[in-house]
C-alpha cells in the first residue's frame, strides 16, 4: 500500500540553453534549481525536488561553458581580439575532444567599448584558439561558430593557421572584410597538426557564403554593416572564393554554396576548406554532454531558451531535448514565448513559463532581474510537482 504521508521526491533534469544577452545556460540552470529546491507543495506537505543541472549549447556562443559545466576542463589562452587587441579566451578539453568558440575569442562581445567594426573586425583570434587547442593534441576539435564580430570569410582564422594572403605588391594582408577585395595570391602552408585532427563544425545555421541569403546579407546588419558595406563584403567574399580556387582549392565554389558556409561571417566556409565535417549543433552537443544517459534517471525535464517561437519548433535546442525525452513530462522556461498554448503539444510541452508573465520590466538585458524571476519560476514549478 502506498504511504500517502511519506514525503514526495521528484527528480528533475534542468537542461536549458542560454538566455542570450542576459544569462548563460549555467546561470539559468542554477537559478531554476535554487527555486525548485526551496519549493513547498501546494498542500504544504513536505517533499523534495532533486535537481541535476545540464547547461546546454548548440554549437554557438556558450559552447565552451556548457562543455565545462558537464565535466570538461577549461584551458585558458590569450588571442587577438576582433580588432587585434589581446583578449583572454578559453577552450574546453576532456583529453580527447577540444571545444573552441568564436564568441569568446573574436566575438561581438569583445569589441572595445562595444563599437561595431563591420569592415575591420577579424577572425584571427579564433584561429589562434584553434592553434592552442592543437597544442594539447586532441583527437578532434569542435568548432563553435556563433557570435562572430567579423565578415572576413575566415581569412583571419586561416592566417593564424599558416595561410598567407598577399596583395598585388606581394605584401601580406591581415584578415578583415575590408581586405578581402585586395587578395591577389594565397600561399597554402597549413599546419601539419591539422591533418591528424578531426574537425567538427557543430552548427544549425544553414546560410551559404554568398548572395542575398549569404553571410554579409543575413548577418552583416547585426554587425553594423550598412547596405553599402553589405554589397562590398559580399563582393569581397566572392573574390575570396575566386582566389581560393586559383590557389588550388578546386571545390571552393561548391563549398561556398553549402548550407552553413556563411556561418560566423564565413568562418564556416574556411572550416569546410580545412576539411571540417558539419553536423547538427543541437544533436551533437546533446550527445557530447551525454544527455540520453542523464535523462534516464529523472522524472521531469526542464528546458528553455531566451525566446520560444517558430524557430524553436524548427529544431533549436529545446525541440531537440523534447524529441529525445521519450514520455517524460517536459516543461519549458523562456524570457518570452510567441508560441500559442495550442501549439505546445508539437514539441510536446506540458507547460511554458516566461519571465514576461512575472514582470512588466524588460529582463532581456538585466541578468539580476532574470535570475530573480527564474528563482520564482523554479519555486512555482516545484510547487506544482510536489
Amino acid at each position: 500500500m502506498q504511504n500517502l504521508s511519506a514525503p514526495k521526491s521528484v527528480r528533475t533534469l534542468i537542461a536549458p540553453d542560454k538566455f542570450k544577452g542576459s544569462l548563460t545556460a549555467s546561470e539559468v540552470a542554477e537559478a531554476l534549481a535554487a527555486g525548485l529546491r526551496s519549493a513547498v507543495g501546494s498542500t504544504g506537505r513536505a517533499g523534495a525536488v532533486h535537481c541535476e543541472l545540464l547547461p546546454l549549447a548548440d554549437g554557438g556562443d556558450g559552447s565552451v561553458d556548457a562543455a565545462v559545466a558537464s565535466g570538461f576542463s577549461r584551458r585558458s589562452c590569450t588571442v587577438a581580439g576582433p580588432t587585434g587587441q589581446p583578449v583572454p579566451a578559453s577552450i574546453a578539453f576532456d583529453g580527447v575532444t577540444a571545444v573552441v568558440e568564436v564568441a569568446n575569442s573574436c566575438g561581438l562581445g569583445l569589441l572595445p567599448d562595444g563599437k561595431l567594426e563591420p569592415l575591420d573586425a577579424c577572425s584571427r583570434g579564433f584561429g589562434e584558439a584553434v592553434l592552442f587547442a592543437l597544442s594539447l593534441k586532441p583527437a578532434r576539435i569542435v568548432l563553435a561558430l556563433g557570435g562572430s564580430a567579423s565578415t572576413d570569410g575566415g581569412m583571419g582564422m586561416l592566417t593564424a593557421l599558416g595561410y598567407t594572403f598577399r596583395d598585388a605588391a606581394g605584401r601580406p594582408l591581415s584578415g578583415s572584410g575590408r581586405a578581402l577585395a585586395r587578395i591577389h595570391a594565397i600561399d597554402r602552408s597549413p599546419l601539419s597538426g591539422l591533418a591528424g585532427t578531426e574537425l567538427i563544425v557543430a552548427s544549425d545555421v544553414h546560410t551559404p557564403l554568398l548572395g542575398s541569403q549569404g553571410a554579409a546579407a543575413v548577418f552583416g546588419p547585426q554587425k553594423g554593416a550598412s547596405a553599402e558595406d553589405i554589397a562590398a563584403l559580399d563582393d569581397g567574399l566572392k573574390h575570396l572564393v575566386t582566389t581560393m580556387t586559383e590557389a588550388g582549392f578546386a571545390d571552393a565554389a561548391s563549398l561556398a554554396g553549402q548550407r552553413g558556409a556563411g556561418s560566423a561571417g564565413g568562418i564556416g566556409f574556411a572550416c569546410l576548406l580545412l576539411g571540417a565535417k558539419q553536423v547538427s549543433g543541437a544533436d551533437y552537443f546533446l550527445d557530447l554532454l551525454d544527455f540520453n544517459a542523464r535523462k534516464d534517471s529523472c522524472d521531469v525535464i526542464i528546458t528553455g531558451e531566451g525566446s520560444i517561437d517558430e524557430q524553436t519548433l524548427a529544431g533549436k535546442l529545446p525541440a531537440a531535448v523534447a524529441r529525445r525525452s521519450g514520455q517524460r513530462p517536459i516543461i519549458a522556461v523562456a524570457g518570452r514565448s510567441l508560441l500559442p498554448r495550442e501549439r505546445w503539444s508539437e514539441m510536446p510541452l506540458i507547460r511554458v513559463y516566461t519571465l514576461a508573465e512575472y514582470t512588466d520590466e524588460d529582463s532581456s538585458k538585466d541578468p539580476e532581474l532574470s535570475a530573480r524571476l527564474l528563482r520564482r519560476i523554479g519555486q512555482d514549478i516545484g510547487a506544482s510537482l510536489l
